[in-house]
């Protein structure tokens, strides 16, 4: 079954960027249980910035779950990547990355990387930078294994990074690595942008799909722009797609409408 979930930026650094929620773990997790989220997506400037305890016991009161956990703030607020030529920046990215996942566990849930995967460019070759990101995703999938988690992958747009931007290269990376405990994100805002069929990359990505971002194709939320959901939902479901539908979507107009559009177009499209 395909679960519903509604982002939460607590970074500042990351402010205006696509984040349904901002600010307020708690009222945030309040208001998404009220609107009927299953889960929410925590975007944290640090692991210290959640107590770990006080939010384990709201989301058991309100009755949710966590989807997952970002790793940005590492790009946004370090300025740190798992390509950067700089060896000592790679092993600060992903010792950052390895505390989001030491996170994200304590509430089983897996952490993304995203931005952090960095570009090629300059002195770095593309097979060069993937060579190092390879290496990572090893590294880090197998420590999410032993923390009970998957690790899951972003392919980004074009605009953002010049490594992974189709679900197929995605797949083509995931089938290189050593580890069996990595898994894509389909953000089909960037999805919009790359791919020549949604539905079709998501069929394509059959297996290697671990997590969604529901929105829209102007990344407001699901709803609010043009892309056609139904077939996507379909791909979804005939691939056996069992995760989270997650809105990273901008707060526009504000984000109590952000959120309250995306579980409408949520229960129109998945809960039937």
């Amino acid at each position: 079954m395909i679960r519903s979930a509604v982002t939460v930026s607590l970074v500042d650094e990351a402010r205006g960027g696509p984040f349904v929620f901002w600010d307020d773990l708690n009222a945030a997790s309040r208001r998404a249980a009220e609107l009927g989220f299953d889960a929410i997506e925590i975007f944290a400037p640090s692991p210290s910035a959640v107590d770990v305890a006080a939010t384990k016991s709201l989301l058991q009161e309100l009755k949710l779950e966590v989807a997952a956990v970002g790793t940005g703030a590492g790009m946004v607020k370090h300025g740190l990547s798992l390509t950067d030529p700089n060896p000592e920046k790679r092993s600060a990215a992903a010792d950052f990355i390895r505390e989001i996942i030491d996170f994200g566990s304590e509430f089983k849930a897996p952490a993304i990387i995203g931005s952090m995967q960095g570009r090629w460019g300059g002195e770095i070759d593309r097979p060069k930078a993937l060579g190092w990101l390879s290496e990572a995703l090893n590294r880090l999938g197998e420590h999410a294994a032993s923390c009970g988690t998957i690790l899951i992958y972003e392919p980004l747009n074009r605009y953002e990074t010049n490594l992974i931007n189709t679900v197929a290269d995605g797949v083509s990376l995931l089938k290189a690595l050593s580890t069996s405990n990595v898994k894509l994100l389909a953000d089909l805002f960037h999805m919009n942008i790359e791919e020549d069929n949604l539905a079709t990359a998501i069929r394509d990505g059959e297996g290697f799909i671990g997590h969604v971002h529901f929105v829209d194709s102007n990344r407001k939320a699901a709803g609010m722009g043009h892309m056609d959901f139904a077939p996507i939902a379909a791909a979804l479901r005939e691939t056996g797609y069992d995760g989270y539908a997650s809105a990273e979507a901008f707060a526009k107009p504000d984000s109590d409408t952000a959120a309250r559009v995306t579980i409408e177009s949520f229960q129109q499209h998945f809960s039937t």
